[in-house]
């Protein structure tokens, strides 16, 4: 095993950066000594002192990625012997839990992808309640935009493409690209410095909800997928 301080300091997320707790950072660097086989399953970590070394941290620090690590499934204790590798592949860690930790590249491909299916079946599926929460977002976005509002303005973008995908009426769909979104958000301040954005992507929202006003289900996934073609030639 070896001290990785360097190695997460120079980690580059596409100039957007996420904050992360030095557990969060130990509990990383642990897994991917697991996940990479340097650390084997029936493996035993090194005693609390030692890991406390390696890392440059403090007890309770150790203390709380190792948790974190349990939680996910990579480790188990025993007791009276210490804190092993249980699994290289676990499958028990909670999908809230891996958004939290999720990259913010990889929340922004979830959107990309499903975006133009979700607008295609709200626009087949909505019902009057639905349309008008679309529009009050839709307005909201436009007011905030206006105003230079930056906050305001990417909850109101949030809540609006969140009740786009609630128009499906498909639930798994819904809370995947709602859970996926609501975590997103907390990055978009690092992507965006005010509205302008917001104020030159408004009329392609105003599209959508004329498509999913009239159920044109082919135009409002072709305005969908135009969201992204613009933001990726923005980034």
């Amino acid at each position: 095993m070896h001290n990785s301080s360097d190695d997460m300091t120079n980690m580059k997320t596409n100039s957007i950066i996420q904050k992360k707790s030095l557990a969060e950072e130990v509990a990383e660097q642990l897994q991917k000594e697991i996940t990479e086989g340097k650390l084997k399953e029936g493996d035993k970590l090194p005693i609390e002192p030692e890991l406390m070394k390696i890392f440059g941290v403090g007890r309770s620090t150790i203390r709380e990625a190792i948790k974190m690590l349990l939680n996910r499934g990579y480790l188990s204790v025993q007791q009276g012997r210490g804190t092993f590798v249980e699994s290289q592949m676990p499958t028990s860690e909670p999908f809230e839990q891996r958004l939290k930790r999720a990259d913010i590249r990889d929340l922004y491909d979830v959107r990309k992808i499903l975006e133009a299916a979700i607008a295609e079946r709200a626009a087949l599926r909505r019902t009057e309640q639905d349309l008008k929460d679309i529009q009050r977002y839709a307005m909201e976005r436009k007011t905030s935009a206006k105003d230079g509002l930056l906050k305001e303005c990417i909850e109101a973008d949030i809540h609006f493409h969140v009740a786009v995908a609630k128009a499906t009426h498909n639930e798994i769909l819904f809370e995947l690209y709602r859970s996926a979104s609501v975590h997103l958000q907390k990055g978009y301040s690092h992507i965006y410095d005010d509205t302008k954005h917001f104020l030159d992507s408004q009329p392609l929202h105003e599209k959508l909800v004329k498509h999913i006003t009239d159920r044109n289900a082919s135009k409002a996934s072709s305005i969908a997928a135009r969201f992204w073609e613009d933001a990726d030639h923005n980034k």
